[in-house]
C-alpha cells in the first residue's frame, strides 16, 4: 500500500472517532470539525514520522484536542439550540467536569489507551491520572444519572450527532498538508540563510560590541519589545484560475484573468456593493488580493457583458477574519449602490467556517443581476461576485465557484474548514438599517418609469403614522412602544409630493400585538360598506406561526375623473407589529406583487424589535 493509500484509509477509519471525542470534549462542533481536520492535515506533513509511532491515532489525537480547546471560545453546548435530549443530558453532564477531568474520561472510555499511555497523553502521574478518572467517573455518573458501567454507552450515544458530519476528501486533506510541508520548508530555507548571513556578518565580543574594519567599536544592536508577530502568507495561486471559473460559471466561452493585484491603488472598489478598500477591522489586512476576470466576446448575452472578480485578505488571526468576513457581509446585505436590490439571503453549510451568498438585482436597464458569496476558512476571507444578465445569473453556480475559492484558501498553515457539501439555505436578510427591524433603501423594488435611486427618511418617533389609510387610521402611539416610523422618496425624480412609501413599527404585548392586527384587519374589512366610493381589495392573508402578513388594495373615487389608489400591508411577529403603506401617483407605481413581496420582506425585518416596554 502506498503512502497516500495508507493516510487515506487511516483518516477514513479514525476521522469520526476523534470528532467524537472533541466534540464531547468541547460542547462546540464547529470548532471539533476544524480541530480534527487540522490535526490531519499536521499528520500528513509528519507522515512517515507519525506512520511510524506505535500509536499514530493518538499523536493525531494528542494535536487535535489541542487544537479544539485552543479554537473553542464559547461555552458548552450554546451554539446548538436543537439537540437531542440523550446527548444534551451527556453535554451537560461532561460541562460539570473540568477540562482536564474530561479529557481523561474521555480518553478512558472512548480509546483502547492504557491506563499508563492515557496519564502520558494528559500530561500527568499515573496515580495523579488515576485519581482524577475516578473523580470524573463519579460526578459524571451522577450528573447523567446513570450507573458508572454505562459511562461509555452515555458517552457513544453522542455518535449519532456527529457520525453524519460531511468529512473534506482526503486528497484535500493531503494537499493541505503537502503545502503546509512546502510552506515550513522554504520558512526553514530562508531561516537558515539569514543564520549564515547574521553570524557571518555580525560576530560580537564578549562585551556586546562588534569589530569593524576601521578597527572602531560599535555597540551591537539589542532586541527592544516584543518580536512582531507572523505575517499570515496570501500567494497568488490560492486565488481562483481563469479554467475553474470557466468550468464553473454559466454562459459558453471561457473566462481569462485580466488582473491580479494587491487592490492598493485606485479607489480600491473592486466588486459592486463593495464600501471600502479592505474589510478588515484595522484598514490594512496582512495580505490582499484581487483577480478580476473578463469574459471572452462568446459570453455576452444580450447587452449585458458578465463580469466576475474575486478578492481575499488574510487577517493576522481568526477573530480579525471573522470581523473581516462580517464587514463583507455588510457590503452585500446593505448594498448602497443605487437602484440595486437585494432579492434573497443565502446561508451556505459546506463552505469553510462560515459562508453567505447575496443574490441581488440593478435595476438600472438593462437590468443585472449579481451574485455576491463571502466565505471565511481560517485567518482568510474571500468574496466571489458574478454579475451577468437576469437569465444568465444561476445560484448553484455561484455556490460552487465560492467553494473552489475556499478549497484554494484552506490548503494555506493558516486555513480552516474546507468545502465539503455546499448547500445553500434561504434566511432571513440580515439587519442594516439604522433601525435593524425596519425596511432599507436596499429592499425597495423600483417604481414603474422612475429611473432614479429610493432615499430613506431618518427613522424617527411615530408621532403621526403617513403609513396607515383613510380606512383604518391607525395610529402607532402609546399603548405602542419603541415606535419609530421612517418614508422613502424619490427626491431626483421631481415626483408630486404625495407619492411615497412609509413604515411605522412598535411593540405591544403578545395579547395586545394580536389584537392590535386584529382590529386593522376588521376596519379594513367594513371600509368598503361604511365609506362611499371607497373599495378595498384584499390581495394576501396569512398567520404562519406566530406571525401575521395582510395586504390590500385601496381605491377611493374623489370625483368622476380622480381616482386615489393605496396599497398597505401589516405585519406582526410575536410582539413586534410594522405597517407599510403606499401611495402610487399617476404611471409611477409598484406591482401589486412586488409590493406583497416588500410587506413580507418588513415582515422578515422587524422580528429584530425589542421587547415591549414595560408601563
Amino acid at each position: 500500500m502506498t503512502e497516500p493509500d495508507e493516510f487515506d484509509q487511516f483518516y477514513k477509519d479514525v476521522r469520526t472517532r476523534l470528532l467524537l471525542l472533541t466534540y464531547c470534549l468541547t460542547g462546540d462542533l464547529p470548532s471539533s470539525r476544524a480541530a480534527v481536520r487540522d490535526a490531519f492535515v499536521v499528520a500528513w506533513h509528519h507522515w512517515r514520522k507519525v506512520s511510524r509511532v506505535e500509536d499514530p491515532e493518538a499523536w493525531v489525537r494528542e494535536h487535535a484536542c489541542r487544537h479544539a480547546v485552543r479554537r473553542h471560545t464559547t461555552k458548552l453546548w450554546h451554539r446548538e439550540k436543537h439537540l437531542d435530549a440523550e446527548v444534551k443530558a451527556t453535554l451537560d453532564a461532561l460541562g460539570r467536569l473540568s477540562m482536564t477531568q474530561r479529557r481523561v474520561l474521555l480518553v478512558a472510555e472512548l480509546t483502547s489507551s492504557s491506563l499508563a499511555a492515557m496519564a502520558r497523553e494528559v500530561g500527568l502521574q499515573r496515580t495523579e491520572a488515576e485519581r482524577e478518572l475516578q473523580t470524573a467517573m463519579a460526578t459524571f455518573s451522577l450528573q447523567r444519572e446513570i450507573p458508572t458501567t454505562d459511562v461509555r454507552r452515555a458517552l457513544e450515544a453522542v455518535r449519532g450527532h456527529v457520525e453524519s458530519n460531511p468529512w473534506p476528501r482526503p486528497t484535500i486533506i493531503r494537499r493541505a498538508g503537502a503545502t503546509r510541508r512546502r510552506t515550513h520548508t522554504v520558512i526553514g530555507v530562508l531561516a537558515t540563510a539569514a543564520a549564515l548571513v547574521i553570524t557571518g556578518t555580525l560576530v560580537t565580543d564578549a562585551d556586546g560590541v562588534r569589530p569593524t574594519l576601521a578597527g572602531e567599536r560599535i555597540e551591537a544592536e539589542q532586541p527592544s519589545g516584543p518580536a512582531a508577530p507572523q505575517v499570515v502568507g496570501l500567494p497568488e495561486d490560492a486565488l481562483l484560475s481563469a479554467g475553474t471559473v470557466s468550468e464553473v460559471l454559466p454562459a459558453g466561452g471561457a473566462w481569462t484573468a485580466a488582473r491580479t493585484d494587491d487592490n492598493s491603488s485606485g479607489t480600491g472598489l473592486v466588486v459592486r456593493c463593495q464600501s471600502s478598500r479592505y474589510a478588515v477591522p484595522s484598514g490594512r489586512p496582512d495580505n490582499a488580493l484581487v483577480r478580476v476576470f473578463d469574459p471572452q466576446p462568446g459570453k455576452r448575452t444580450g447587452r449585458t457583458v458578465p463580469t466576475f472578480a474575486q478578492t481575499a485578505e488574510a487577517a493576522r488571526n481568526e477573530r480579525a477574519s471573522h470581523r473581516g468576513f462580517t464587514t463583507e457581509v455588510g457590503w452585500f446585505a446593505g448594498c448602497n449602490d443605487d437602484r440595486t436590490q437585494l432579492l434573497t439571503t443565502y446561508d451556505v453549510s459546506g463552505v469553510g467556517d462560515e459562508a453567505m451568498l447575496f443574490s441581488l438585482r440593478d435595476w438600472t436597464k438593462p437590468d443585472t443581476e449579481i451574485i455576491a458569496g463571502v466565505a471565511r476558512t481560517g485567518s482568510f476571507t474571500t468574496t466571489t461576485v458574478h454579475t451577468a444578465s437576469t437569465k444568465g445569473a444561476r445560484t448553484a453556480s455561484s455556490v460552487q465557484v465560492l467553494a473552489d475559492a475556499v478549497d484554494q484558501l484552506c490548503a494555506l498553515p493558516e486555513g480552516g474548514t474546507c468545502s465539503t457539501d455546499p448547500t445553500p439555505r434561504a434566511t432571513t436578510p440580515v439587519p442594516v438599517a439604522q433601525a435593524p427591524a425596519m425596511l432599507d433603501a436596499v429592499d425597495l423594488p423600483p417604481a414603474d418609469n422612475v429611473d432614479r435611486p429610493w432615499v430613506g427618511t431618518e427613522p424617527r418617533r411615530a408621532l403621526a403614522n403617513a403609513a396607515a389609510t383613510h380606512c383604518d387610521d391607525t395610529s402607532f402611539t402609546a399603548p405602542v412602544t419603541n415606535n419609530l416610523t421612517r418614508t422613502f422618496l424619490v427626491p431626483e425624480a421631481k415626483l408630486p409630493d404625495e407619492f411615497g412609501l412609509t413604515e411605522s413599527v412598535g411593540t405591544l404585548p403578545s395579547k395586545r400585538a394580536k389584537a392590535f392586527v386584529a382590529a386593522v384587519r376588521t376596519k379594513m374589512a367594513r371600509c368598503s360598506s361604511k365609506q362611499m366610493g371607497t373599495k378595498v381589495i384584499r390581495l394576501r392573508n396569512a398567520s404562519p406561526g406566530d406571525t401575521d402578513l395582510t395586504v390590500w388594495r385601496v381605491t377611493t373615487e374623489v370625483t368622476d375623473k380622480r381616482t386615489l389608489n393605496f396599497l398597505m400591508g401589516i405585519v406582526r411577529d410575536g410582539t413586534a407589529v410594522a405597517q407599510v403603506g403606499f401611495v402610487p401617483v399617476k404611471d409611477y407605481t409598484i406591482s401589486t406583487g412586488a409590493f406583497e413581496e416588500l410587506v413580507q420582506r418588513a415582515l422578515a425585518r422587524v422580528g429584530e424589535m425589542p421587547a415591549p416596554a414595560v408601563r
